[in-house]
C-alpha cells in the first residue's frame, strides 16, 4: 500500500468528505469490477463465436472454390473472366438482392454494433446464367456464396464488437486498478492522517481542559479558604460583639442593681424620714394637744377667777 495521501487540512468536515469519497470510490470500484466481469464474459462469448464463424467461413470458402471449379468445368470455361463479367452485368443492372441492417446492443453501457444480412429471394440476379446447361451447379454456387456473405457479415459484426470490447475492457481494468491501488489507498491514508491529527488535537484539548480544571480547582480552593477565613473572622467578630454585649449587659445589670439598691435605700430613707416626720408630727400633735389642754385649763382658771370676782 502506498503511503501517499492528499494534502488536506485535518478537520472533521474534511474527514467526512474523505469518508464520502472513500465510500464512492469503493462503490465505483465494485460497479466497474462487475462491469469488467460482464464485458469479459461477453468478450469470451464473442471470441468463441468468431472462432466458429472463421471455421465455418473457411469451410464455406473451400466448398465455394470447389463448386466454382465444378461450374467452370461444366460450362467448359477455362477463363473465369467471362463468367464474372456476366455476373457483374446481371448484378449492376438490377436491384440489390442482399441488404445489411445495422443495430446496436447495449452491454453494461457499451454499445456494440450488430450487422444482419437480409436476402430478398424475389430478386434473382442470376436468372440468365445457366439457361443452357449446369443450372444445378449455378444454384449451388449461388447458395454457397450467399452463406459466405452472411457469414462474412456476421464475422465483421463480431470482429467490430471484439475490438470495441477489447478497448473498453482495457480502459475499465485500468480504472479498476487505479481505484483499487491508487485512489482507495490514498484516501484511506488521508483518513488515517486526519484521524491521527484529530486524536492529537483531542489529546491536546483534553490536556488543556485538565490544566484549566486544575487551575479552576486551585482557585476554588483558595476562594474557599478565603471564604472560610472571612467566615471565621466574622464569627470571631460576632463572638467579640456578643461578649461585649454580654459585658455591657452585665454592667447594665450591675448598674440596674445598684440603682435598684439606691432606690431601695432611698425608699428606706424616705420611709425612715416619713416615720420620723410622722413621729415628730405625733409628738407635735401631742404637744399641741397638751398646750391646748394647758391653755384650756388656764382659760378655765381665768374664767373662774373672773367669776369669783364678780360675785
Amino acid at each position: 500500500m502506498s503511503n501517499t495521501r492528499e494534502q488536506v487540512f485535518p478537520t472533521r468536515m474534511t474527514l467526512t468528505t474523505m469518508k464520502i469519497k472513500l465510500k464512492g470510490a469503493q462503490q465505483g470500484h465494485s460497479l466497474l469490477k462487475r462491469k469488467s466481469e460482464a464485458l469479459t464474459k461477453k468478450f469470451r462469448e464473442i471470441l468463441k463465436k468468431i472462432q466458429l464463424a472463421k471455421l465455418q467461413c473457411g469451410k464455406l470458402m473451400s466448398l465455394a472454390f470447389f463448386t466454382m471449379t465444378e461450374l467452370n468445368q461444366a460450362n467448359g470455361i477455362s477463363n473465369q473472366d467471362l463468367l464474372y463479367l456476366n455476373i457483374l452485368n446481371n448484378v449492376t443492372s438490377s436491384k440489390p438482392r442482399v441488404s445489411i441492417n445495422a443495430k446496436v446492443e447495449n452491454v453494461s453501457g457499451v454499445f456494440l454494433p450488430i450487422l444482419e444480412s437480409n436476402v430478398d429471394n424475389t430478386i434473382n440476379d442470376f436468372k440468365l446464367i445457366g439457361l443452357g446447361k449446369s443450372s444445378n451447379q449455378v444454384n449451388k454456387c449461388i447458395e454457397i456464396y450467399s452463406k459466405i456473405l452472411e457469414t462474412l457479415v456476421e464475422l465483421a459484426s463480431l470482429q467490430t464488437g471484439f475490438i470495441t470490447l477489447d478497448d473498453v475492457i482495457k480502459i475499465t481494468n485500468r480504472r479498476v486498478n487505479a481505484i483499487e491501488h491508487v485512489i482507495i489507498p490514498r484516501t484511506e491514508n488521508t483518513i488515517s492522517y486526519i484521524n491521527s491529527e484529530l486524536d492529537e488535537l483531542d489529546r491536546e484539548e483534553f490536556y488543556r481542559l485538565k490544566k484549566v480544571q486544575e487551575k479552576k480547582q486551585i482557585k476554588e480552593q483558595q476562594q474557599m479558604l478565603l471564604d472560610r477565613l472571612e467566615k471565621e473572622k466574622k464569627q470571631k467578630e460576632l463572638e467579640d460583639l456578643i461578649k461585649q454585649k454580654e459585658a455591657l449587659s452585665l454592667e447594665d445589670a450591675a448598674d440596674d442593681e445598684a440603682a435598684d439598691e439606691e432606690v431601695a435605700d432611698k425608699e428606706v430613707a424616705d420611709e425612715q424620714v416619713a416615720d420620723k416626720e410622722a413621729a415628730d408630727e405625733e409628738v407635735a400633735d401631742g404637744q399641741a394637744a397638751d398646750d391646748q389642754e394647758t391653755r384650756d385649763i388656764l382659760t378655765e382658771d381665768k374664767d373662774g377667777d373672773e367669776d369669783g370676782v364678780i360675785f
